[in-house]
């Protein structure tokens, strides 16, 4: 049987590769990387959120092919239920979906202001007042779940939240968001994922740079 392959653009700039990527790690689904190159158009239109499609990351395994991350990681839960990428429960999974479902149509200003950059560091970042409620709102998330379900992860262990938090907890670093302990601490403990190491290495070593999200802040 083929590798399912799995097509990517920027690892440095693209929040959405890196969630399907995570999810498709997460998984243990045994896959292989094609890359798009960040100045193909339409993968450049969705890194700078003026594409209201998001065609990258997509998924082909087994001949179905998959284009949007939540429908990959749904994809992926009914293919590989080992992995348990939802909680076991009816509840947790009707808030791991929740929380995933927020984050996949919501946090505009905190998309716009604060873009996904790993090879970025801004210290004493100006975060403007819709961004600054949309960082409220997520790690008023984050508590609630690591309150509720105890940890490291939001829902104890991971699952496909962790995968669509992730980049978030990359901006925060990026951007130097100050946080409590309990959120920052989450923070450490999704960079320390052998993934997110690996995914950070390759993504300092892209030689491309996009000019419109490499402005002096």
């Amino acid at each position: 049987m083929a590798k399912a392959i799995l097509t990517l653009s920027s690892k440095n700039y693209s929040s959405w590769c890196l969630r399907g990527w995570l999810m498709a790690k997460f998984s243990d689904l045994d896959f292989e990387e094609k890359i798009v190159p960040p100045d193909d158009p339409a993968a450049r239109a969705e890194i700078l959120l003026l594409s209201s499609s998001f065609l990258v990351p997509s998924l082909i395994h087994d001949g179905v092919a998959i284009w949007d991350t939540m429908a990959i990681g749904e994809y992926l839960n009914e293919i590989k239920p080992a992995a348990h990428l939802l909680p076991p429960d009816p509840e947790g999974r009707a808030h791991c979906r929740s929380i995933c479902g927020e984050m996949h149509s919501g946090f505009s200003s905190l998309r716009s202001a604060l873009p996904m950059n790993l090879k970025g560091h801004f210290p004493g970042f100006k975060v403007w007042n819709r961004a600054q409620a949309d960082i409220e709102r997520v790690t008023q998330i984050w508590r609630d779940c690591l309150d509720r379900y105890g940890g490291p992860y939001l829902f104890g262990k991971r699952t496909l939240a962790d995968a669509m938090y992730a980049p978030v907890a990359t901006r925060f670093l990026t951007y130097d968001v100050k946080l409590d302990r309990e959120c920052a601490g989450y923070c450490d403990t999704i960079m320390a994922m052998p993934e997110m190491i690996e995914w950070v290495t390759a993504a300092k070593l892209e030689p491309e740079e996009i000019e419109e999200l490499e402005a002096e802040f």
